[in-house]
């Protein structure tokens, strides 16, 4: 697939960059909020003006010559940006005017050698409009005053930015309503087929980030020993042995009350949003400090969700005389809810097991969208003990007729002699002997009945 041209949008922090990302991009892919450092990583969207598709990448507040290791890992992120960069947005503040880190960007910035225009932000007001003035003294010769917020302005930008950009032409793809994403964009496969959308959740610091950067065999996402470096969620799409999968790398998700800044809370609502376009969650436990209480709720959330699961646990080289077996017990006795999603330990950092965890993606996938014919499951019907079954001893619960109604996650609808929901021991009952006969690997099963006329 031939690549579009980037557009990064780089500048200080809190100018405005991430509501002009989402802006130019049509939808709500940043965080926003009052907040200086809300965005840290690099994030990736598709975008088009006037029939001309690009990329736009949003990066962190750069702060230059900055000793904090996430301020250092943030610029050296918008550093990667630049060099994809095709064209460069410099956002600045109109209302508090020229900084001296705003002339330290531009100077740094300029010696890129890329094309370079600059986006006086928060002109909300036609009367606001000679505080772009003052901005010429930058040296930057382009210079539009907008409104990120409100829209105005923007068509100017994006009509500067866009000029030489080619139009759209059969073979470029521009048609995905996801973020078509990372600096490891895959082409297309031949069939013409979906990626895999691959969730990765979990706590704090249990190595979320590592794994997609292991994936990828880059440094996509910011990695460091401080809880809560990822906000954004972070998206990356690669190809591995002919499948596509599309990597999303959620912000830690803590309890209610643990979370005191707004880019923290905002980060654990988007982390549960972005589990929602997932196909397959990768539920991620620390195997050094074990099985928690957090880690159950957050893998409650992926089973109400209902996403396909497979249960991660991670640093596994460095359990000193960890026995797998006892953890995998443990996990079953406290996830029990999760008993149909399989259990995988591996290194991310030291990239152990990691082509196993791929192939178990794939087949739970694929395990998600299995349909069984009307005919195959009558039959099975028919094989079935009922016997075994428990029922309400007053009126046994008789299944006329089974049927599969639908697929990601698969849904089946028995047509019984009773009206209303099946008592639940037997509705457990029919889901593990649909199990033990057609599999469905890491999928939740939703079983819902009819009353047979």
């Amino acid at each position: 697939m031939p690549q579009l041209p980037r557009v990064a949008i780089i500048g200080r922090p809190n100018v405005g960059k991430s509501t002009l990302f989402n802006r130019i991009c049509g939808h709500r892919r940043a965080l926003v909020g009052d907040e200086p450092g809300m965005t840290r990583d690099r994030l990736y969207a598709p975008a088009e003006w006037m029939g001309k598709p690009f990329e736009v990448v949003d990066t962190g507040g750069m702060i230059p010559f900055e000793k904090d290791l996430i301020a250092t890992e943030i610029l050296r992120q918008a550093q990667v940006a630049i060099e994809e960069a095709s064209q460069l947005i410099m956002v600045v503040d109109a209302r508090q005017g020229i900084v001296p880190l705003d002339e330290e960007l531009v100077h740094l910035l300029r010696r890129s050698g890329k094309p370079l225009a600059l986006a006086v932000n928060k002109v909300d007001m036609a009367q606001h409009s000679p505080l772009a003035a003052e901005f010429h003294r930058l040296g930057v010769p382009d210079i539009f005053p907008l409104s990120a917020e409100h829209g105005l302005g923007v068509d100017d930008l994006l009509e500067h930015v866009t000029k030489d950009f080619p139009a759209s032409q059969e073979g470029v793809n521009n048609e995905s309503a996801e973020p078509a994403v990372g600096t490891t964009a895959a082409p297309v496969s031949p069939l013409g087929d979906q990626p895999i959308r691959v969730g990765i959740i979990g706590r704090p610091n249990v190595g979320k980030s590592t794994l997609l950067n292991s994936f990828l065999d880059q440094e996509r996402s910011i990695v460091s020993p401080l809880p809560g470096t990822t906000r954004d969620a972070v998206d990356a799409e690669f190809e591995r042995d002919g499948r596509r999968f599309r990597l999303i790398d959620t912000a830690g998700i803590r309890r209610k009350g643990k979370t005191d800044l707004l880019a923290e809370k905002l980060s654990v609502i988007q982390a549960r949003k972005h589990l929602e376009r997932s196909d397959v969650a990768l539920l991620m436990l620390d195997g050094p400090e074990g099985l928690t209480a957090l880690d159950a709720h957050i893998g409650g959330y992926a089973h109400e969700s209902r996403r396909s699961v497979i249960i991660v646990v991670n640093k596994w080289d460095a359990v000193k005389n960890g026995n797998a077996n006892d953890y995998y017990q443990a996990i079953r006795r406290r996830m029990k809810f999760l008993d149909y999603a399989p259990i995988l330990f591996i290194s991310a950092l030291r990239r152990q097991k990691l082509a196993g965890l791929l192939e178990t993606i794939a087949q739970v996938a694929e395990a998600r969208k299995l349909r069984v014919a009307t005919s195959e499951m009558n039959q099975f019907l028919k094989e079935l003990d009922f016997e075994r079954a428990p029922t309400p001893a007053s009126k046994p619960t008789r299944v006329y007729y089974l049927t599969q109604g639908g697929v990601a996650p698969p849904v089946f609808v028995a047509f019984t002699n009773r009206a209303g929901k099946l008592h639940f021991s037997f509705e457990r009952f029919l889901e593990n002997r649909i199990r033990e006969r057609f599999g469905f690997l890491g999928t939740p099963i939703v079983i819902k009945s009819r009353k047979s006329r």
